[in-house]
């Protein structure tokens, strides 16, 4: 059905919470269906956003949610609003529908969709899926929480949608739709969000409540039973070794350094890549790969080239090679913004480490990242509001040898200081960017160029 023929919005009374990359899609896509849109928005609306609205007829209002944004039959919830703020609370005082991102867009979805979240290592499976695709000749919208906001892809026509979904995208989700779901992970992040680590898990587990009858879950094993799967859909479990050549699900094996995927009842497995086909640093890059591919090796599309695999690059700033001097290497994990994914960076990343902690926190318990630090790091530098926070769980674990810095350029050079011959320079902060920086790309960005100011220094 075009949006010329669906008359299903017409005159329907909408308001839009949020003027953002995803509520500014969802506001355009309500006009283009027929509704009489209101953004709202407790923030200043961009000029070209402005200018947008004003082109489709979507009245708006910026600096604060007024009673104006409650005369509607319907409220929509752009991508990242928490639940309690006031207008969602007085909309449902008042009875007022209300409906989140994704189930207002999945009516309008044409294609396979591949949801993808978890803590860590999302936006990467998410890209490595859609490039992977794309190579192969299939015509792809990769986005959601990365580049393309979901209702980007609404009405058009694609053979595989993917898209990355957040915890809190997927709090509101009852009636969206996919087709395979992938958790990547599941650890503590955004506890200052949804307020409890098991409020989180419920909202992540919420994408494979939304995998379609018949349809499949890929998921670290450990993670399962804290996921409460539907027997409805076919699981496939990520395992590290293989436990039984008849059990279904995706394997990585050091062994032979290659993965594979096995569909159960005594199918034959297929193999999805050698250890070596994948040109990303960290052995959690593997785990992406795996489910990446055993994603797209569900639909039997025939094997990925390995010159395809060879030729992905990561999106920037997650565990990303920013060069080296003097047999010490600089890495950029500006992303890694939570415990899990720091300690995912020093655990995968082979040999001695110098790393650099710290930022704004997002109420976590920093005692699993000292005791990462102690076992897998030379020396710590700490930066941010949050350094006295991590000086005091390192020295609570009993890992010594670390520095506080003011900024940046001070962290850098001093890790470079401590580091030897053979370590790494591991910017991992565990902590987001917002107290120093607009965000972690700033904050990767400002990393990597006081490490090329080092590597020029020392070459001259």
């Amino acid at each position: 059905m075009s949006m010329e023929e669906n008359k299903e919005l017409s005159g329907r009374r909408i308001s839009v919470i949020g003027a953002g990359v995803s509520g500014r899609a969802l506001a355009e896509l309500a006009a283009e269906l027929g509704a009489e849109v209101f953004v709202s928005d407790k923030n200043e609306i961009a000029p070209e956003i402005v200018e947008s609205f004003g082109e489709k007829n979507i009245k708006w209002e910026e600096g604060g949610n007024s009673e104006r944004a409650l005369e509607a039959d319907e409220i929509i919830v752009s991508s990242g609003l928490s639940p309690d703020v006031p207008i969602l609370a007085e909309a449902r005082e008042k009875g007022i529908k209300i409906t989140g991102e994704l189930d207002f867009v999945s009516p309008y979805l044409n294609g396979i969709v591949i949801g993808v979240t978890g803590s860590n290592g999302k936006t990467t499976t998410t890209s490595m899926i859609g490039y992977y695709l794309e190579g192969m000749g299939y015509s792809v919208m990769a986005g959601g929480n990365i580049g393309n906001a979901v209702a980007k892809a609404a009405n058009k026509f694609y053979d595989f949608i993917v898209l990355e979904l957040s915890s809190f995208q997927l709090y509101w989700a009852k009636d969206f739709i996919c087709d395979i779901g992938v958790v990547t992970n599941l650890a503590p992040d955004h506890i200052d969000w949804h307020g409890s680590y098991e409020n989180y898990v419920a909202a992540k587990a919420k994408l494979l409540k939304c995998v379609a009858p018949g349809g499949a879950a890929i998921y670290q094993k450990r993670d399962e039973e804290a996921l409460d799967i539907r027997e409805d859909i076919k699981k496939f479990p990520l395992f590290w070794g293989e436990e039984s050549p008849h059990v279904r699900g995706i394997y990585l094996d050091e062994g032979v350094k290659a993965a594979w995927i096995n569909g159960g009842d005594c199918r034959m497995k297929n193999k999805l890549f050698f250890f070596e086909n994948v040109k990303l640093l960290g052995k959690h890059n593997l785990e992406n790969a795996a489910m990446a591919l055993g994603a797209i090796a569900l639909f039997n599309l025939g094997e990925v080239p390995e010159e395809l695999i060879g030729s992905y690059v990561p999106p920037k700033h997650r565990c990303a090679f920013a060069g080296s001097v003097k047999g010490i290497t600089f890495v950029d994990d500006s992303k890694g913004t939570n415990v899990a994914a720091a300690i995912a960076a020093m655990t995968s990343l082979s040999g001695p480490k110098v790393v650099i902690l710290g930022g704004q926190g997002k109420g976590e318990d920093y005692a699993p990242l000292a005791l990462a630090v102690k076992n897998y790091a030379r020396a710590a530098v700490i930066l941010g509001s949050e350094k006295k926070k991590i000086a005091a769980a390192l020295d609570a674990a009993g890992a010594a040898g670390y520095k506080l810095a003011a900024d940046m350029p001070e962290a850098v050079n001093a890790a470079y200081s401590l580091a030897e011959a053979g370590d790494t320079v591991l910017l991992s902060p565990a902590c987001t960017s917002w107290d120093m920086y607009k965000s972690y790309n700033d904050r990767g960005e400002h990393f990597c160029a006081i490490a090329k100011e080092i590597i020029e220094r020392e070459n001259k």
